[in-house]
């Protein structure tokens, strides 16, 4: 095949752009992608450039097909492994392996069943807290219940609220900081001397101490709660040890972290989707009642809900949470004739892969029915990631998901003001000034 040179974004606009990537770099990218084609290399200013990438066959080479070849790159390896440790989001090699084959059973479908009753009773707490009859901005609220939701998981209810709002704040505060070095790179020697990063860095070493005391508190009480974190201090290695304290701490704050940002982002994208399309919303609406009046368990409910899973899939499509991938590949690989040189950082834009008009049909447009053939566009949507890293907590993020908007509709008219979705690119893509009005009148039917 013959080779092809990678086009480059020079260093020199980078620079010139360093302000408008700081506080939303998507469009930049964008502006690159449809100038230079599917792939193309950025220099930012540290030696090492990186290559990004909207091709979805890319993205399956590189994390399915020739996986082996391709690794986490330091973003997530060393810059959030210094805020979160060494989890399963955050590590590699022999040691990810290792993690993965542990916890990954804590996931499976049959054992969420025995937590979906705290999922639904934090969901249902929360969703009570919503003001009816004026505009609202319902991220905060989203926001609470998913880390109430992973809270009750992990920890049924032995944590206090002044407790779950400490982590939430470090959790926040750490990654705001982490998103600083890593959009200004060429500010870190500065971040260093003011201290900023050491300050972050106590910051989680507090969250952990919170977290270690909650695991003693249930050693010591020799109550089982059939909870996540029961399930994680009963698992066992090949050798028949259980996991070291530093090293549990290390997954429950991944887990703490990881699954209630992006779960708060899509339900809070979804319900300004829905907002805007009361057709959809209708469905919905009909939907969940059907299936709560015809439904003996909370399984069921969820089982009856596709289209409501549909929605769901389509809000993920349009603001993926997790809207870039990274990896680097560890020996030099090629890639539709383009050389990539060993060690290079590789960013795939999920973003811009599900936005794709090359692979979905009016991609800017919300329409959930065109998830009844899940297959048709599989080759291009990665909302949970794809192959062996693909992420662990899809199906608990699913089941949550689900109940979460089918009780919010099944509650409540929702109506929006007559403006674009914002958006606010961190580590994860987050909704901003997601105003919404709720109203119990309803005329759903």
């Amino acid at each position: 095949m013959e080779k092809i040179h990678i086009p480059t974004v020079p260093l020199l606009k980078f620079y010139t752009n360093a302000l408008r990537i700081l506080k939303n770099p998507l469009s930049f990218h964008r502006e690159n992608f449809e100038r230079l084609g599917d792939s193309f290399r950025l220099n930012i200013g540290n030696g090492d450039p990186v290559v990004f990438s909207r091709d979805p066959g890319f993205v399956q080479y590189a994390l399915q097909k020739n996986h082996k070849n391709f690794t986490k790159t330091t973003i997530q390896t060393r810059d959030m492994a210094k805020y979160l440790g060494k989890g399963l989001l955050t590590s590699d090699g022999e040691h990810w392996k290792k993690q993965r084959k542990l916890i990954q059973p804590a996931f499976h479908k049959k054992q969420l069943l025995l937590i979906l009753g705290s999922i639904d009773a934090a969901i249902k707490a929360e969703l009570n807290k919503i003001e009816t009859g004026k505009p609202i901005d319902i991220f905060p609220i989203f926001n609470n219940l998913a880390f109430q939701t992973v809270v009750k998981s992990l920890f049924s209810s032995a944590v206090g609220e002044k407790e779950i709002k400490r982590l939430q704040f470090i959790t926040e505060a750490a990654q705001k900081m982490l998103v600083k070095e890593l959009r200004q790179p060429y500010l870190n020697s500065w971040f260093l001397r003011k201290k900023n990063v050491q300050k972050h860095i106590g910051l989680t070493r507090e969250a952990r101490d919170l977290l270690g005391e909650i695991v003693d508190r249930r050693k010591k009480s020799g109550k089982r709660e059939n909870d996540l974190l029961d399930m994680l201090l009963d698992a066992r290695y090949d050798n028949g040890s259980a996991m070291e304290a530093e090293q549990l701490i290390d997954e429950i704050l991944i887990l703490f972290t990881a699954g209630h940002e992006t779960t708060s982002n899509s339900l809070t994208f979804t319900a300004q989707l829905l907002a805007r399309h009361p057709e959809a919303q209708q469905k919905i609406a009909q939907e969940i009642n059907y299936a709560k009046s015809t439904s003996v368990s909370i399984q069921e409910i969820i089982t009856a809900c596709p289209y409501t899973k549909m929605a769901i899939e389509e809000s993920m499509r349009l603001y993926p949470p997790a809207y870039f991938i990274d990896r680097v590949n560890i020996e030099e690989d090629e890639w539709k004739g383009m050389i990539i040189p060993k060690g290079t950082s590789l960013l795939f834009s999920m973003y811009e892969i599900h936005r794709h008009k090359d692979f979905w049909d009016d991609p800017e447009v919300f329409k959930p029915e065109r998830f009844e053939d899940p297959k048709k566009y599989a080759s291009a949507y990665f909302p949970f990631g794809a192959g062996p890293r693909m992420c662990i907590g899809n199906n608990f993020a699913m089941y949550e998901m689900i109940l979460a908007i089918g009780e919010l509709v099944d509650r409540f008219e929702i109506t929006a003001p007559s403006i674009p979705i914002k958006i606010k690119p961190l580590i994860t893509l987050k909704p901003e000034k997601a105003i919404l009005t709720f109203s119990t009148m309803k005329s759903h039917g």
